[in-house]
């Protein structure tokens, strides 16, 4: 297989990654779901999905697709790149297992399907926030405790955003 493929190959459908979860469950590997716009992948995106990683045996990443990001009030020319750039990107990681690309405005749906052993999100997210309207509460984190899943933060690397990026780029 090229390379290539193998990267491409880890972009799946939500039924393709729902099967595959499966697969990793009978073999008692621990899941890990983390999710993002991962718009310009920076050092940041890349220490905190390394380290996502770092906390199971396979990563899966959902990543929001161009209508979720337009949905969530970023700036009017986000996203920079499409999302069929941003997956194969992310996917060329190598602690990356798998990426589905989903819709909605947060990743709730997603996260019910795959049910995570771990769900992971930034340092800017907090872990035991209970309130959904709060900005810091993390989407699912409700559900995955309920099944005994561990919702778990990553410290930000300092001085690495998209949205810096972009600023220096004017």
């Amino acid at each position: 297989m090229e390379r290539l493929d193998y990267v491409l190959n880890k972009i799946v459908s939500l039924d393709l990654a729902v099967q595959k979860r499966e697969l990793y469950q009978l073999k008692n590997q621990k899941v890990v779901f983390t999710n993002g716009c991962f718009d310009i992948l920076h050092p940041g995106h890349v220490t905190y999905l390394a380290k996502a990683a770092s906390l199971g045996n396979k990563l899966i990443v959902g990543l929001n697709s161009d209508a979720s990001v337009r949905s969530l009030n970023k700036a009017d020319n986000r996203p920079i790149n499409s999302e069929s750039a941003r997956a194969l990107v992310v996917a060329a990681l190598g602690f990356v297992d798998l990426v589905v690309i989903f819709n909605d405005s947060t990743p709730e749906s997603l996260i019910h399907y795959l049910r995570p052993d771990v769900l992971s999100k930034g340092g800017d997210y907090d872990a035991h926030e209970m309130n959904p309207s709060v900005k810091s509460f993390i989407v699912g984190s409700d559900f995955v405790k309920s099944y005994g899943g561990i919702v778990q933060t990553i410290d930000l690397v300092e001085g690495y955003s998209t949205t810096s990026i972009i600023q220096k780029m004017k």
